[in-house]
């Protein structure tokens, strides 16, 4: 009997359990593209915080719930699963008045923080953001890089 090979499974799952040991700023980018959030727990980049800024300024919760998880509108949490980057700023910008979400092309808030915004819904859904306040990450951990230790 020869020794018999690990199953790929439990390749696979040292292998993520190893990643996330490792710690660090979690990153997601939309399509290959550049990240849409850095998170490290509650500590996100600028352009996140700006983006949970404009939800709070805006009172979103109204509709979808103070963690995104839905009230009357969706749970956002859920919808930035199989929504695109660009299919979430045609619905924010262009609003879907049959089902009661309104037009936000016309803030300026809405429209300059449009990236952060999804951002931190994105990472809300994700799992790397946690419900509640958000801080600014340290300097220095804001870009694709992880911090130094």
């Amino acid at each position: 009997m020869g020794v018999k090979a690990r199953p790929p499974i439990l390749l696979v799952a040292s292998l993520v359990t190893t990643a996330l040991l490792a710690g660090g700023p979690a990153r997601a980018a939309a399509g290959g593209q550049e990240s849409a959030y850095v998170a490290d727990g509650n500590k996100v980049d600028a352009q996140t915080l700006k983006g949970w800024r404009t939800w709070r300024a805006l009172a979103c919760e109204r509709c979808h719930g103070k963690n995104q998880e839905g009230m009357v509108g969706p749970s956002l949490v859920e919808s930035l699963k199989r929504l695109s980057k660009e299919e979430f700023k045609t619905i924010v910008l262009n609003g879907r008045l049959d089902k009661g979400m309104p037009n936000f092309s016309g803030s300026e808030m809405v429209t300059s923080n449009i990236d952060g915004l999804y951002g931190f819904l994105k990472g809300r859904s994700d799992g790397a953001i946690p419900p509640g306040r958000l801080e600014a990450l340290p300097e220095g951990s804001q870009s694709g890089a992880p911090p130094e230790k």
